[in-house]
């Protein structure tokens, strides 16, 4: 589920067109290893924070306000990103400076975010390293999609279908889960 949650969650956020950014700027692997790294550490945040809620919460009143919180994800995701919170970065010339500044990138604009409020939210009630996986690979996934294929879907999709169809899928989600934690 985290994968797919995570996955929805990148689709359109601030961290596709940094990966794009740096995919022209740097070669790729560099771009793909700093991306990673800062996924596996911003998720792994994430999940620690939604076990520690989980262990202390009853499972209904979580899946309850887990509802809630996607709910507000699909809110945020109609909001949108401000253009100026995207990062610039230096030039580096290096395989590893880049790597370096990739990764920096991508944990300051993954704090707080709400794919991180996504993967919490999926730690109250799922296993920690499935969540973890499944969320890092989503996080990782969203953003290969945004290097390999964002001009072409650039030049046929708007901005705000990718927001409305992220969105939409968010508060179905959050609508299941609040219908589900209800009804047990």
């Amino acid at each position: 589920m985290g994968l797919g949650v995570v996955f929805v969650a990148e689709l359109g956020d601030k961290s596709q067109l940094m990966a794009l950014a740096f995919a022209a700027r740097y070669r790729l692997a560099p771009v793909l290893l700093g991306i990673t790294a800062a996924s596996a550490v911003v998720v792994g945040i994430s999940v620690l924070l939604g076990a520690a809620v989980g262990e202390a919460l009853p499972t209904d009143a979580v899946t309850v306000v887990a509802g809630v919180a996607f709910l507000a994800v699909a809110a945020w995701t109609l909001r949108g990103e401000d253009e100026d919170e995207s990062a610039d970065a230096a030039t580096p010339t290096r395989s590893r400076s880049a790597s370096f500044t990739v990764f920096g990138a991508f944990v300051l604009a993954e704090l707080g975010d709400k794919t991180m409020l996504a993967t919490v939210t999926l730690a109250t009630t799922n296993g920690l390293w499935g969540t973890w996986v499944g969320a890092t690979l989503g996080m990782v996934g969203a953003n290969l999609l945004a290097v390999a294929g964002g001009r072409a879907l650039g030049a046929r999709l708007s901005d705000r279908a990718v927001r409305l169809g992220a969105a939409a899928l968010f508060a179905v989600f959050g609508v299941v889960l609040v219908v589900d934690g209800l009804t047990r």
